[in-house]
């Protein structure tokens, strides 16, 4: 097949710290399919390369290049809230994925369309497909949470709803998502859950030469409001008045990471807890290894953006480390609660402290669960099983009927 992938999120450069899950299915349909991507521009980035001998990227432009700062680093809506100027780039960003998506479409004439985020992608796809006189070329659109939570708007829903009732078909990376999909008038029988994958097979593997810190509490993730990292610095002040050995190792950026700091020193925590800042997406299994636990406290934001999935849970998993998470829909399809980990209330710091102490005093047991855990990851989100998903799935998009 000649694939055309459009995404907001993508790798800019060797070493990139953006999440790479898009890149990853993408060069496993590239081992045997034409893909190619077409991904936002920002300084530093190729306007277009090669990544492979069937996988190649062009990266349009928007604005000035000092001024491409829409996307990556948190994502479009983030930046949006965080600098209302970045509004005035919204109308450049929109045309010049269209027009770079039109060029693609009659210049690669793909067999199908594969669209990451309902909104912009899946409705610049449709657009693009129709001005190229292709409405006949199947899309598929991928909704990956923020997309279909956040967006509320009487626009944004027309749009959406647009998106799910034409694309050939709509997948969603968690099961409490097809219900979402399902308002917004896709078909039943259009929507699939396919969660994006890990790679639980050469990556993110335990190794049992690393010994896990005895008391070492991470979490991984952007520091945004859905991550709920206030709730957990909550909660390991309390951790700390039972277990004095405890630390908190915290791995991200974002806006929230100035206040994150003041609200640790304010609850007397911050000679315990390291802000890591953003790390490479290659040494983020050495951290999954050495900690006694991973804290995933998520919470439902105030605009209604949440977790679609939690691939860090899955890696961390994968990596046999233990798992206290947010009791949150999504959160579910990969944590059973005392099956491969433990289940929080979202937002109550003191059961998220009460969860994290009961791991840390029964290590063995804790370990069991992520054992369970690896299995469940294996069985349902590793990279070979998730890519063979969508290639099957794409390959179907364009057979008649």
């Amino acid at each position: 097949m000649r694939i055309l992938v459009l995404t907001s999120t993508f790798p800019r450069w060797a070493g990139d710290r953006e999440p790479p899950f898009v890149f990853e299915l993408c060069r496993r349909l590239a081992a045997r399919h034409e893909v190619l991507v077409i991904a936002p521009h920002c300084s530093g980035a190729a306007s277009a390369e090669r990544l492979g001998e069937r996988l190649s990227v062009r990266r349009f432009r928007y604005a000035p290049q000092g001024l491409e700062s829409l996307a990556y680093e948190g994502g479009i809506l983030e930046k949006l809230r965080r600098a209302r100027w970045r509004h005035a780039l919204v109308p450049f960003f929109l045309a010049g994925e269209l027009l770079a998506v039109w060029k693609a479409i009659r210049d690669h004439r793909p067999d199908v369309i594969h669209a990451h985020w309902m909104i912009p992608q899946g409705a610049l796809a449709l657009l693009a497909r129709a001005a190229a006189g292709a409405k006949r070329t199947p899309l598929v659109c991928t909704s990956h949470g923020a997309d279909l939570f956040a967006l509320r708007g009487a626009l944004a829903a027309r749009l959406k709803a647009r998106v799910a009732r034409s694309a050939a078909a709509l997948t969603v990376v968690s099961a409490v998502m097809k219900a979402q999909a399902v308002l917004l008038g896709a078909a039943d029988d259009k929507v699939h859950v396919m969660p994006m994958g890990v790679d639980a097979r050469e990556r993110f593997v335990p190794d049992p030469r690393v010994k896990r810190g005895r008391g070492e509490v991470l979490f991984v993730g952007r520091l945004v409001e859905k991550k709920g990292v206030v709730h957990l610095l909550r909660a390991f002040a309390l951790v700390r008045q039972d277990a004095q050995h405890a630390h908190l190792t915290v791995i991200g950026a974002g806006p929230l990471q100035a206040e994150l700091r003041a609200m640790a020193s304010d609850l007397g925590i911050s000679a315990e807890v390291t802000f890591v800042g953003a790390v490479d997406n290659a040494v983020l299994a050495d951290y999954y290894r050495r900690a006694a636990l991973l804290a995933m406290p998520s919470v439902v934001a105030e605009d209604g953006d949440q977790e679609g999935l939690g691939l860090v849970i899955a890696e961390a998993l994968a990596c046999e480390c233990p798992v206290v998470a947010s009791d949150l829909a999504a959160i579910r399809d990969v944590i059973r609660n005392g099956a491969t980990g433990l289940l929080a209330r979202a937002a109550d710091p003191r059961d998220l402290a009460d969860k994290i102490l009961a791991v840390l005093r029964d290590p063995a047991g804790a370990r069991e669960l992520a054992r369970r855990g690896r299995d469940r990851v294996l069985e349902r989100l590793d990279w070979s099983g998730v890519a063979l998903g969508y290639e099957t799935l794409l390959d179907a998009s364009t057979r008649p009927g």
